[in-house]
């Protein structure tokens, strides 16, 4: 039977045309936005590089979190909450289920940011410092970027690759460094991780393009939930909850922050500019990460660090600067 229900048959979902798009833009670039305009390329960075400031507050959040809850109901009440925001903003907007072509990428989208990489990184984040966590994000802008040029037949530019290549090499070494270059059992869950994550980023910006970006994380949210709430029930009769102002705040900022507000912006942002560029302004999360580990969990950074921010700076402008 022909679904009548979908994300992109309603006005209220923002879709272009080929009769709307201008001469010579893809049908699937995002409503309202002028193709090339300097506004939009602005507008599309500063919504990924918000996105990117709430994720760098995930890794000292999930640790704040670990001090009152176990790794699966931590990962598994985050959810739920997330998806509670989410459906209440789809039922209040009365949006529509998306198309059934939508359902494979949404699964994706759930399976990648938001079982996934919670899971693995909090399962690290046991043993792990969030410095040497943050090895994960260091590699992840050049995996989504290589992700999405097999998913998505994306060509960027010689330089945009190297730009990338020194900008990851530049992170990965400092945060080894950071963490005295040693490797622990938590990197196989820091590395499946950064595949589903890259995995999860390369396919909701995909979708991003077709329906906005806070209904594909908030879908990809709604359709855990009966996996979700009997995880949350499971856990939490297992690892029972020691409430605390640190593990409250954890909760609440990755659930609320992390889970779907950071990728209501970065999704939409993903849109705008294309995912190799807005992959790239993540080289600056480790750093960022590593600033808020020193400001909220008393971790100590080296000198080396300002040299790094600044290596990762200019790889970053270069990035976005290249063509792709």
């Amino acid at each position: 039977m022909k679904t009548q229900s979908s994300a992109t048959d309603r006005p209220a979902i923002a879709v272009s045309t080929p009769a709307d798009s201008p001469a010579g833009a893809p049908a699937d670039t995002p409503a309202g936005i002028p193709i090339g305009a300097p506004q939009a390329s602005g507008l599309g960075t500063l919504l990924a590089a918000l996105g990117v400031v709430a994720f760098s507050l995930t890794f000292p959040a999930t640790a704040w979190g670990l001090e009152g809850f176990g790794p699966w109901s931590l990962v598994s009440v985050r959810s739920v909450l997330a998806a509670l925001i989410a459906g209440g903003c789809l039922l209040a907007l009365r949006v529509p289920l998306p198309a059934r072509r939508h359902w494979a990428g949404l699964a994706v989208v759930a399976a990648g940011v938001v079982v996934g990489f919670p899971l693995l990184t909090t399962l690290a984040l046991r043993t792990s410092t969030t410095a040497h966590a943050a090895v994960v994000v260091g590699l992840l802008p050049l995996t989504t970027a290589s992700l999405s040029a097999l998913r998505m037949g994306t060509r960027p530019s010689r330089t945009f690759w190297a730009a990338a290549l020194a900008g990851a090499a530049a992170v990965v070494a400092f945060t080894v460094q950071q963490s005295g270059g040693a490797l622990t059992t938590a990197d196989l869950y820091l590395f499946g991780a950064l595949l589903v994550c890259a995995a999860g980023y390369t396919e909701g910006g995909r979708l991003a393009r077709v329906m906005p970006g806070w209904q594909v994380i908030g879908w990809a949210l709604v359709f855990c939930l009966p996996l979700t709430v009997p995880g949350a029930a499971l856990a939490l009769a297992h690892e029972p909850a020691h409430l605390t102002a640190h593990s409250v705040a954890g909760l609440l900022w990755v659930a609320a922050g992390s889970q779907f507000l950071g990728l209501v912006v970065w999704y939409r942002g993903m849109a705008v500019i294309g995912i190799p560029k807005a992959s790239q302004l993540q080289l600056a999360q480790p750093l960022l990460t590593l600033v808020w580990s020193v400001l909220l969990l008393g971790e100590h950074l080296t000198p080396a660090a300002p040299l790094t921010a600044a290596a990762v700076l200019v790889c970053i402008a270069v990035t976005q600067r290249a063509r792709g």
